[in-house]
């Protein structure tokens, strides 16, 4: 096995050039900030929270009715020590973006994350309700799903969901950067993108995935089902500086099933309960309740492998 090889020093010219280009542009660095959420930490501490949510999945130990009460206690300890923190410095980041510097020397910012902190821990009961409808939904809704715990383990349309909700809270905390930070990891890890904005109702599921866009205002209903690729987003005419905080992004409402594929755009646009949309469609314009929305069926062609070879031949002579 050869030895590594040893480092060498870059030139000093090298060093200072890059350095001139952190002093040139203050937009991608964070030198000498007192305060900035850690990324890693956040994501560990959405690990922690899954596995509170899921409780007995994602351990290292075997959780039984004996040692639950001392898991659980440690498990929360652990969370609300690392969510203030990493809350506290959000806000503080935050008051130093928006207040030019006043976030290091915030005084009531610790006590604010720490209820937060507290007031997302009260939470936990119904987040594990809710995910627990989405868990059943990506059983009922895959005939290939053995069990709700393959759904748990193994579906990036639960894991997704399960970051979106954790992330959609923090959201409704006010907490800054640290949705985004869940939300993308998720997205990261699954090709599934949901701004932590979107409001999303019950029995959700996203069958395989890969693929799919959900805007920052999208509304859902309840047991609504998407497959890959669907898009729920805005017009390109909402994209602007001045859309923002505006509705951009449809409503979905309940029961309704979008196939693979398909996009559908614009602030205005309402898909009524219990509608199907076919897959590969764009639509910009409501659609009624219980109505099927598809693209007219193109001319196919069969032609056999002989016939086909035959003409290549042909060419050729």
């Amino acid at each position: 096995m050869s030895e590594p090889p040893e480092q060498t020093a870059p030139r000093t010219e090298q060093v200072d050039a890059l350095i001139a280009s952190y002093r040139a542009d203050d937009r991608t660095h964070h030198i000498n900030a007192t305060f900035l959420p850690s990324r890693d930490r956040t994501i560990d501490l959405f690990q922690t929270i899954r596995s509170l949510i899921y409780p007995g999945f994602f351990e290292h130990r075997r959780l039984t009715d004996d040692n639950l009460h001392e898991h659980t206690s440690q498990a929360l300890s652990r969370l609300r020590t690392e969510m203030t923190q990493q809350v506290d410095s959000a806000l503080r980041y935050a008051a130093n973006l928006d207040e030019q510097g006043k976030g290091d020397a915030c005084e009531h910012c610790h006590v604010k994350a720490a209820e937060i902190t507290d007031a997302f821990i009260d939470r936990l009961p119904e987040l594990r309700r809710m995910l627990a409808d989405d868990v059943q939904a990506a059983f009922d809704g895959d005939p290939a799903a053995q069990n709700t715990d393959e759904a748990i383990f193994c579906y990036p349309g639960v894991c997704a969901i399960t970051a979106h909700r954790v992330a959609h809270e923090l959201l409704k905390l006010e907490v800054p950067l640290l949705p985004r930070i869940v939300s993308e990891y998720a997205h990261a890890r699954t090709g599934i993108d949901i701004h932590p904005g979107a409001t999303i109702g019950r029995s959700f599921f996203i069958d395989h995935g890969t693929g799919v866009v959900i805007g920052e205002t999208a509304v859902i209903g309840d047991r609504v089902k998407l497959y890959q690729g669907v898009t729920i987003g805005a017009l390109s005419a909402d994209l602007s500086v001045k859309a923002r905080g505006r509705r951009r992004h449809p409503t979905i409402e309940e029961n309704v099933v979008i196939y693979a594929g398909a996009t559908i755009l614009g602030g205005e646009t309402i898909i009524g309960a219990g509608s199907i949309i076919g897959g590969g469609v764009f639509v910009t314009k409501s659609v009624p309740p219980g109505h099927f929305v598809a693209m007219k069926s193109p001319e196919l062609k069969y032609r056999s492998a002989d016939v086909i070879q035959q003409q290549i031949d042909a060419k050729h002579k």
